[in-house]
């Protein structure tokens, strides 16, 4: 029997990408899914998609208080309660620090960061009372600086710090919190992905076709959650770089910076 049938899960970002992915296994696997997103349509069509399965969508930002507020109450209106809760919306940034705008930073800080705390904050007394599970899927830029992306690794690094802090408070309550880390994925986070002045890159550098897919990411993550993991980080490369930045930071600032950047330009 599926360790998902009948649990209550939120998605955040559930519209798009690894979101999308989780949505779909975790109906597959007998969960009440709600999902949020910023796009009514995209929202619309997966409501479709599902027409005889226990599915609310809800259109939300989750960098705004108030819409994880009434999501989170939606989402109780709806299905009585919460047991997990996976604080997907994220969004990503590709610009040298020195010309990006502080509003491109706080917009990232918004989205990534307080996003998760909003959404935690309010949905936390019913994952306590169920003894459920928190998640925040992360990035490898939550344990190792990387060039280009200096507002998505402090907001990656502060979710890992909030999540750690939790889950250190919780440790009696029966609650799991946890965080995942998938390696270069296929999806659209590169697409959307804010430049310099918070416009979307609108193209990805990265060989899509040969990346992780959303689906595999998806299945990893499902299963760490089904074993009440602390962190999962999905590739070898991600852990080969988060043991050398331990052991030898200094090395490893050479390695990263080799790999972003080709003639003095950053390139990924």
């Amino acid at each position: 029997m599926s360790y998902f049938i009948d649990k209550v899960v939120v998605v955040t970002g559930g519209s798009d990408g690894i979101g999308k992915a989780l949505v779909d296994a975790l109906l597959q696997q007998g969960a009440k899914v709600s999902t949020c997103g910023r796009n009514y349509d995209k929202l619309y069509s997966l409501k479709t998609n599902y027409p005889d399965k226990p599915l609310m969508v809800h259109t939300a930002d989750v960098s705004k208080e108030i819409d994880c507020e009434n999501f989170i109450t939606e989402t109780v209106k709806m299905f009585g309660t919460i047991d997990i809760l996976i604080n997907n919306a994220g969004i990503s940034m590709r610009a040298l620090f020195e010309d990006t705008t502080l509003d491109t930073l706080r917009r990232v800080m918004d989205i990534n960061f307080w996003g998760t705390v909003y959404c935690t904050k309010y949905a936390l007394p019913y994952i306590k009372k169920q003894k459920g599970t928190i998640v925040g899927i992360s990035s490898v830029a939550g344990y190792r600086g990387l060039p280009g992306r200096t507002g998505y690794n402090a907001s990656k690094f502060a979710m890992h710090g909030f999540l750690e802090s939790l889950r250190t408070e919780l440790l009696d309550c029966g609650v799991n919190v946890m965080w995942v880390c998938p390696g270069f994925t296929a999806s659209n986070i590169r697409n959307a992905a804010l430049t310099k002045d918070g416009t979307a890159q609108e193209f990805t550098p990265l060989d899509e076709a040969n990346l992780m897919s959303a689906e595999e990411c998806a299945q990893l993550t499902i299963k760490a959650i089904a074993r009440n993991n602390r962190t999962l980080v999905y590739t070898w490369n991600d852990k080969r770089t988060i043991l050398l930045n331990k052991l030898f930071p200094k090395l490893t600032d050479k390695l990263v910076h080799n790999f972003f950047y080709k003639k003095g330009q950053l390139v990924k």
